[in-house]
């Protein structure tokens, strides 16, 4: 009995000595609580005001806010033309800049017929040097150009490894996504600054924010994009002239498997998507344009990096 006692008689003692150390925890665990509870709602405010409120309260149209004619870039692929056709929904007359003009000519003919606006088709070279610039100097000239959108090039999303990309491909790429869209922006910027308004908008990717192996070339591309529309509205935004950041995840399109076997929920068609990025321009200048596709990236950014890098070696192994 002895024992006994003197076990209850310690234990008591234990607990009496350790009781503010108990508390102090369970009131840091309270706080650490009520912390995430703050992050948790204020992340769904934002999901709110970025992605619900533009579509529910009306605002001024596209033409007006930042001019009659749009720029396209790489709308040889589907989430770009779904977005110039959003554009020609609203009224915005198209010059389409393309190493592929036979690839978009009957799309640009459908807008013309479709919704009345008027569409132009500028071939440049692939090498993008000073001389690639003049036609599209000459298709701006005299325009109120007020949007700028630039995609990036789709077939650098296939799974491959540097060393199993030819040096042609990678020259292709960069010259593309990097000194195409680079080159683009500084033609069509100028007049946007003269008459204080605008819009740019890069259409990326979302594997911009984290490493994936077999994908280097689109990591770096969608990276370089991303960064470059950031520091682009840090300079400009002050100016009369938004500059925004798409990042999509997945998107249902004809260049991967039939839509009927990919499209859903979380991989939504072209079109689903343009509509809803749309209605974000203005509200925020970094978004993956499509609320779904932010609860994706709200789970990605949940997990540690080490997680994500142990996660990639696995499946490289």
């Amino acid at each position: 009995m002895a024992a006994v006692d003197s076990f209850h008689l310690l234990y008591r003692e234990i607990s009496r000595s350790c009781s503010f150390y108990v508390e102090t925890l369970a009131v840091v665990g309270a706080l650490y609580t009520a912390s995430k509870a703050v992050i948790l709602l204020k992340d769904c405010c934002e999901m709110v005001r970025l992605h619900f409120l533009p579509r529910i309260i009306p605002s001024r149209k596209l033409r007006q806010r930042y001019g009659d004619w749009a720029v396209v870039y790489g709308a040889s692929e589907p989430v770009a033309q779904a977005y110039a056709e959003e554009l020609a929904r609203q009224g915005l007359s198209i010059i389409f800049v393309t190493k592929h003009r036979s690839a978009i000519s009957d799309f640009a003919a459908n807008l013309t017929q479709s919704y009345g606006v008027e569409t132009i088709l500028v071939h440049v070279d692939s090498n993008w040097d000073e001389a690639a610039g003049k036609p599209v100097r000459d298709a701006l000239r005299g325009k109120d150009v007020g949007f700028l959108v630039n995609c990036v090039d789709e077939a650098c999303s296939a799974s491959r490894e540097l060393l199993e990309t030819s040096e042609q491909r990678l020259m292709e790429v960069m010259a593309d996504n990097v000194a195409g869209v680079t080159l683009l922006t500084r033609l069509v910027l100028p007049g946007m600054l003269e008459r204080g308004r605008g819009a740019v908008v890069n259409i990326s990717s979302s594997a911009c924010c984290r490493p994936m192996p077999g994908k280097v070339t689109l990591t770096a591309a969608t990276g370089y994009l991303d960064h470059f529309s950031r520091a682009l509205h840090l300079e400009y935004g002050a100016k009369g002239v938004f500059v925004q950041s798409l990042l999509p995840f997945q998107i249902a399109s004809s260049n991967h498997l039939p839509a009927s076997s990919t499209e859903g929920w979380f991989a939504p068609t072209p079109q689903v998507y343009a509509h809803h990025a749309i209605s974000t321009l203005g509200v925020s200048n970094r978004t993956t344009g499509y609320w779904p596709h932010t609860l994706q990236y709200g789970l990605m950014k949940c997990i540690p990096e080490w997680i994500w890098i142990l996660g990639c070696r696995v499946f490289i192994s």
